[in-house]
């Protein structure tokens, strides 16, 4: 008899697309708890995985947060607290 082996979601559709919470800090240049700051204010969508609730991120939520801080930047003086590390 073959033995089966489970396949998690995380395993077959999260992983190979979604972005750690270091994997962003380095598309970003910030810090890692920069990062963990804005996913928990909300200005970065965040998706919680695994018994630990380990961050993850999908590119076009990162993409997203890019397109909109950087329009805010231009209308501005570039100096967001919210943004700071």
């Amino acid at each position: 008899m073959a033995k089966t082996t489970k396949r998690t979601r995380y395993a077959g559709e999260l992983a190979p697309s979604m972005l750690t919470v270091k994997d962003v800090a380095r598309l970003l240049h910030v810090h890692v708890n920069t990062v963990r700051r804005w996913s928990d204010v909300g200005l970065l969508k965040t998706y919680r995985i695994g018994h630990r609730r380990d961050r993850r991120f999908a590119p076009q939520d990162v993409s997203q947060f890019l397109e909109i801080n950087n329009r805010e930047d231009a209308s501005s003086d570039g100096h967001d607290p919210a943004l700071t590390e």
